[in-house]
């Protein structure tokens, strides 16, 4: 109360007195704070009952005030007079002993309001670069501490002062000269020792002597390297000898405090510590980015709390919780259990998993392309390869489902370009060339992966095939060329004639010589007037073709291919014309708007327009389809006994397929009329054995026709379930096979417009 009363008077009598210039009064404050260490007997007072934080408070308003008084740039006399007398220094003392307690707060917030308020460039100057240096080392040494907020604030300051001006950065670079510890205990000399011998006094009044200094500077080093040796055994850092020595030789102290805070229970602390990650992880400067990665544990820290989170998780989480979850950001990690109404066991553990995933996926973002190179592969070594690949590869089927839900989580989650290639590394593996039938073991995760798309459990095949779709969908031009493009690319699925004079005439009807007759084929006997589409049916779906562009430019008209697709069911075995809104235009919007987003994904891969001439193909060599499309195929030629969910995922991965604008893919996929080499097989001639196997099932069937109808009302919702239906999977079948070819047959359409279009 006392104190409290003299502050009061003191404030009062500084009203009444005539004003003292400038310098005068910020000497004042300053003596004022110098003579109470001098003169106090009671140094356990808290620093709230004295007048250093009202002194230290004027001190700063002065400053700002000398700044807004003169010219941009140039510096006022109380700030030379702060900068001479290593004010700064002295502070950080004073911080460092807490004395009287609650100074380190005060020290921490004086430094932060310091350096966020004076406009000119302070870091650049030894006399605050090195006493900010040393206040950043005590930042984040003990978590849930009274300052953590004032430590946040001032180390988030700091980051945005380096993010105006990079170059800064350097400054925070410490280099040590060491003795390694193989002949006893490290001794360490900084380079501020080196500097001169003198006895450093302080302004009040204090003397102390460099071999304390170089003891004490000593002691806390080794205390420091205990830590961080302490921190790498419990992240079970394994790092080579040279790897270590480099970490020894440098030091990143205001990463390694932010890296600390990141660890801090209060959420608030840890969401601003990444933030302030975020920020110096962009610095371009390279020596700050060298010694990111290689001096700090950043990259173990960001991949064993993956791990720790990752653990967490309960062994069995039902995949539609996992894919129901809302989209997570990792600054808004916040969720109460009490107030989710969709609340499932593990939630908590698996937004904070997520969260975490997402934070590292921006800053890999966010970063320097070595830094971000160095903390993509960390995460792909430590935790995509040492944690998910276990668990992807064993037997238990729970443990198969959870895990593969996961990783379609982070391939639908994952953003960043260099995290992308790393992911798509560890689950498809580098490799380019063709495909054969006995290299299954060159990436065995990759293999595991395509066969648990026929596995015996349909969740497990439906999950992993979501999963490869939406891989597909992402803007990496290795994931198209290692599961598909390198099978097509010398095109010896197709059996190549010489041409003659009679092969480059095209008949009227648009066929090209040589093909296979859809018309004369047996079973497309009801391929009549009635059953197709003329031209104009087909043409009025989208804008005309330009007349200045060839109607016939060696390629299948497009019309035979719709046609051969829409015509592949039977008649008899079609309902979707007796429910309205099920024609094959509804799927020419999807189409073209799924076309023009992949074309837009495709473009800076710089595909060919035409497929590669037969002549420079080798097409002696044997044609393997590779075990993707493999795997594929064979689930398309069992759509007729497969569950109803399993035959919508195969189709859907097949669509996208089709989509990609690569003309060996077209070909290969969406051209009827290819002349395939013998025992070769394309997505056309699969479907053709389906339909073969179709009309032999149909005759066997009573009342088929009305069943197929009353099933496909069901799944539309238009009619109420009723009895079961015998022959439920063979029907549920036959409308997806309908539907599908109609699919097939708009992205047909679609990509020859836009090819045709100039």
């Amino acid at each position: 109360m006392f104190s409290k009363l003299t502050s009061i008077l003191q404030h009062a009598v500084e009203a009444l007195a005539p004003s003292l210039p400038l310098q005068e009064d910020f000497v004042y404050h300053w003596k004022a704070i110098t003579h109470y260490y001098i003169e106090t007997s009671d140094d356990k007072a808290p620093v709230t009952d004295t007048n250093i934080p009202s002194h230290l408070e004027q001190m700063l308003d002065i400053l700002v005030q000398e700044e807004n008084e003169r010219e941009s740039g140039e510096t006022g006399p109380c700030m030379e007079y702060l900068l001479h007398h290593k004010i700064l220094e002295t502070l950080y003392t004073l911080g460092k002993a807490d004395c009287p307690p609650g100074m380190k707060q005060q020290v921490l917030s004086f430094y932060t309001k310091l350096l966020g308020r004076i406009r000119q460039p302070l870091l650049p100057h030894i006399n605050v670069y090195k006493p900010v240096q040393k206040l950043i080392r005590l930042c984040g040494e003990v978590l849930t501490a009274p300052t953590e907020n004032e430590e946040i604030q001032f180390l988030c300051i700091v980051c945005a002062k380096l993010k105006q001006d990079p170059y800064l950065v350097n400054f925070f670079l410490e280099n040590k000269l060491k003795a390694l510890a193989s002949k006893g205990s490290a001794s360490v000399i900084t380079e501020d020792m080196l500097k001169g011998q003198d006895s450093l006094v302080t302004d009040i009044g204090q003397s102390v002597q460099p071999e304390e200094i170089s003891n004490a500077a000593g002691a806390e080093q080794v205390e420091k390297e205990d830590d961080l040796s302490t921190s790498l055994d419990e992240l079970n850092v394994t790092s080579s000898p040279e790897a270590s020595a480099i970490r020894l030789n440098q030091d990143y102290n205001l990463v390694n405090s932010l890296l600390n805070l990141t660890k801090s229970p209060d959420g608030r602390i840890a969401v601003k510590a990444c933030e302030g990650l975020m920020l110096l992880v962009s610095l371009p400067e390279p020596a700050a980015a060298k010694c990111l990665t290689q001096s700090t544990c950043l990259c173990e820290l960001l991949t064993d709390r993956l791990t720790t989170l990752y653990k967490a998780l309960p062994l069995s989480v039902d995949p539609l919780d996992i894919e129901s979850v809302e989209a997570i950001n990792w600054g808004l990690d916040s969720y109460s259990h009490k107030e989710d109404a969709s609340a499932f066991p593990g939630k908590r553990a698996l937004i904070s998993f997520l969260s975490w995933f997402d934070y590292c996926d921006q800053l890999i973002k966010e970063a320097q392309k070595t830094t971000a190179v160095a903390m993509a592969r960390s995460v792909r070594e430590r935790f995509f390869v040492g944690v998910m690949e276990p668990q992807l590869m064993q037997t238990s089927e729970i443990g198969i489902l959870t895990s593969t839900a996961l990783l379609h989580r982070i391939v639908r989650q994952v953003t960043s370009d260099v995290l992308l290639q790393e992911m798509v590394g560890f689950i498809l593996g580098g490799h380019r060339e063709p495909e054969t039938l006995t290299d299954i073991n060159r990436h065995p995760l990759r293999y595991r992966l395509i066969e648990h798309c026929d596995h015996i459990s349909d969740e497990i095949s439906i999950m992993t095939l979501r999963m490869f779709e939406h891989l597909l969908q992402k803007p990496n031009e290795h994931i198209l060329y290692n599961l598909v493009l390198r099978n097509l690319e010398e095109r010896n699925y197709t059996e190549y004639k010489p041409p003659c004079q009679e092969d480059k005439d095209v008949v009227e009807n648009g066929q090209i010589a040589g093909a296979v007759d859809l018309e004369e084929d047996p079973l497309f006997t009801d391929l009549s007037p009635d059953n197709t589409l003329s031209n104009q049916e087909w043409l009025s779906a989208s804008p005309p073709i330009s007349p200045e562009h060839p109607k016939n430019d060696g390629k299948t008209e497009v019309h035979k291919i719709v046609n051969s697709f829409l015509c592949l069911v039977p008649e008899e075995a079609k309902s979707s014309y007796h429910v309205e809104g099920t024609g094959y235009d509804t799927y020419l919007r999807d189409a073209h708007r799924q076309f023009r987003d992949y074309c837009a994904i495709c473009l800076q891969w710089e595909w060919p327009g035409s497929p590669k001439s037969l002549e420079k193909c080798n097409l002696e060599a044997s044609f393997f389809e590779g075990h993707f499309l493999k795997i594929l195929f064979d689930r398309m030629g069992r759509i007729l006994d497969q569950p109803y969910d399993v035959n919508l995922q195969v189709t859907s991965v097949l669509s996208k397929l089709s989509l990609f604008p690569h003309p060996h893919i077209h070909e290969y996929l969406l051209d009827p009329y290819v002349n395939l080499a013998s025992g070769c097989r394309s997505l056309f001639s699969v479907i053709v054995r389906v339909v073969g196997d179709l009309m032999v099932r149909i005759q066997r069937i009573p009342d088929f026709t009305p069943k197929l109808l009353l099933v496909r009302k069901r799944l539309l919702g238009l009619e109420p379930e009723g009895p079961i239906i015998d022959h439920m999977t063979l029907l549920e079948g036959v409308i997806v096979l309908e539907e599908f070819c109609k699919e097939l047959a708009a992205i047909a359409f679609v990509k020859y417009h836009a090819s045709s279009t100039p």
